[in-house]
């Protein structure tokens, strides 16, 4: 998917004002989320990503310049995913939350099925609940 179609789409989704805020919150929690995976598993969402969005997941990781991560992925709950994307989005955490299920289901359409399973796994309960429903209840059985 490209680049002008997510941003789109996350500005539908997310009922949105403008494309500056659909870009604003898809890099908010693009970021947030590299920080939340296994630096491993960020790097291979960021390369099915168009490169513009690729970047602030490297950016977040570590291996922006290309060398390796160090990092194994911070352990938050929601409240600081949230708070974390309104800090960057320039928003509250309500509509952090909102504009963060947006950008998932974008993201979900957009990898490949397998690595979304792995993104959906790498995430505690209250996070995968803003992932689409069939993605969010696969793992709770």
């Amino acid at each position: 998917m490209r680049h002008d179609q997510m941003i789109g789409k996350v500005q539908a989704l997310a009922q949105l004002p403008d494309r500056g805020s659909a870009e604003r919150a898809t890099l908010a929690v693009l970021s947030t989320l590299a920080e939340r995976l296994p630096s491993g598993l960020a790097d291979h969402v960021a390369a099915q990503l168009p490169p513009e969005l690729a970047a602030p997941m490297r950016e977040a990781t570590g291996s922006a310049a290309g060398g390796r991560s160090h990092t194994s992925g911070e352990r938050f709950d929601l409240t600081v995913f949230a708070g974390r994307i309104a800090g960057r989005a320039g928003t509250d955490e309500d509509a952090a939350v909102r504009e963060a299920a947006a950008v998932l289901e974008v993201l979900d359409a957009a990898l490949a099925p397998e690595l979304t399973e792995k993104v959906s796994g790498a995430l505690p309960a209250d996070i995968r609940e803003l992932l689409p429903v069939g993605r969010a209840t696969e793992d709770s059985g």
